[in-house]
């Protein structure tokens, strides 16, 4: 039935009033919507992304960044291991893109498990241990600061003095009240041995307790084996429970079957374990975001109810992590060809790493440098806690355009053989006098 023009217009005279309140009335909601937001402060800069946002920014052609928590090669290029080239090559237009599961892809897991704890690990055959796929290393620490904190509300996190500065922000947004451990001996440039187990021994028992499990972020400080074996046996006069960050097997000395030596040593004394891993810096997985999150626990069973609860703490967070990083590591590790591969390339760049700690050693003593750098080379991995203070550090960008953080640690992936002469010169400069 034709409507009438007079009803017809009083539609349209309704649906423009509806929509089209008075100008000044629209003006008020605008200025109410801006306030609502008004109290908001622009976020520090993160203190390491920080740096390569400014040197981005720097126009001098003699500029080096060793902040950068990245490989390069001796070129200062990112670099694509030719592993995870041929691994790509075989997933494209073979396999497809559907959700994982929340738990993750499992071939991913298995291979995970079978590098931190033993390719013929009884826990793996047993299946004690509870392992999701997460989202690299970060995501595997925050997964397990929720679980800590739903499961264990009432437990703390011990923290090293100093770690990585994203430790502190996870447990911090997971609301798991924190403390610190003596880790570092500024002196020395070392381990403060004394001072770690002082603290472990004042621990209340019970206590939860993040440990790094090779190469230390920042000062590539690791305990000797028989250190590791003294905190393992304090750990179970306390029944303290250690969590491993392990973002860098493989990658600290070229073996990753020494990398994980802290790890074997635990479960070795019957200690239950939190394990996270990370495939951004051992296989140049940056930007995939593939990681492993796992538990050991007292049996299957349990095994079993802890995974469903790391699950259920995944799916309103990301709902499933994604697959293409994933593919590449299984891939990777399952065919013994390719794995053989990964295993020769990621112990070149662990070599590169050591002789890039050497090459600046050599060239500091022999500038004639009056300060001692034995820890240049003592330290191990992809970073060297140099002992420069903020205003050296500070120096060191105005006057020579280095970039680095103001605690002085360098990125030793970002040493070439083109520019350690400029660097060592230059931290000569900044540390021969006081």
């Amino acid at each position: 039935m034709a409507m009438s023009s007079s009803r017809a217009a009083m539609i349209r005279g309704r649906r423009v009033g509806a929509v089209s309140p008075p100008l000044p009335a629209l003006a008020r909601h605008a200025r109410a919507m801006a306030s609502l937001f008004g109290h908001v402060e622009p976020a520090p800069k993160d203190p390491i992304l920080g740096v390569t946002e400014a040197f981005l920014a720097d126009p001098s052609p003699d500029k080096v960044n060793v902040g950068v928590g990245a490989y390069r090669d001796d070129n200062g290029k990112p670099v694509v291991l030719e592993c995870v080239r041929e691994a790509e090559r075989r997933i494209a237009g073979n396999l497809n893109m559907e959700y994982l599961p929340m738990g993750g892809s499992i071939k991913m897991i298995e291979e995970s498990l079978k590098l931190a704890y033993g390719e013929d690990s009884d826990f793996i055959k047993d299946k004690r241990i509870a392992a999701v796929q997460a989202l690299s290393g970060t995501g595997a620490c925050r997964l397990f600061a929720d679980f800590q904190r739903r499961f264990l509300p009432d437990s703390q996190i011990y923290i090293p003095s100093p770690t990585w500065s994203n430790h502190h922000n996870i447990w911090r947004d997971a609301q798991v009240p924190q403390r610190t451990f003596t880790y570092y001996h500024p002196e020395s440039r070392g381990l403060d041995f004394a001072g770690l187990m002082d603290d472990i021994k004042n621990a209340p028992n019970g206590s939860f307790f993040l440990l790094h499990a090779c190469a230390h972020n920042p000062t590539g400080v690791d305990p000797t084996e028989e250190q590791w074996r003294e905190i393992s046996y304090q750990f179970k006069i306390k029944n303290h429970f250690p969590f491993f960050d392990m973002a860098y097997q493989g990658f600290a000395s070229g073996d990753p079957e020494r990398d994980a030596k802290a790890i074997r040593i635990f479960l070795e004394d019957g200690h239950q374990i939190g394990c996270a891993q990370s495939y951004a810096k051992n296989m140049g997985l940056y930007g995939q975001r593939a990681g492993c999150l796992s538990i050991l626990c007292e049996d299957e069973m349990q095994a079993v109810a802890v995974k469903s609860q790391l699950q259920q703490i995944a799916r309103p967070m990301y709902s499933n992590p994604p697959v293409h990083g994933a593919l590449v590591v299984s891939i990777i590790l399952n065919d013994p060809e390719l794995k053989s591969l990964w295993l020769k390339e990621v112990k070149g760049m662990a070599d590169r790493i050591i002789g890039m700690r050497k090459a600046l050693r050599e060239n500091l003593e022999g500038l004639g440098s009056p300060l001692s750098w034995d820890h240049i080379t003592n330290q191990i991995g992809m970073f060297c806690y140099s002992g420069m203070t903020p205003d050296q550090v500070d120096r060191l960008t105005n006057e020579y355009h280095i970039y680095m953080t103001r605690n002085g640690r360098i990125s030793m992936a970002g040493v070439t053989t083109g520019n350690v002469a400029y660097l060592a010169n230059a931290i000569h400069e900044v540390t021969k006098t006081k």
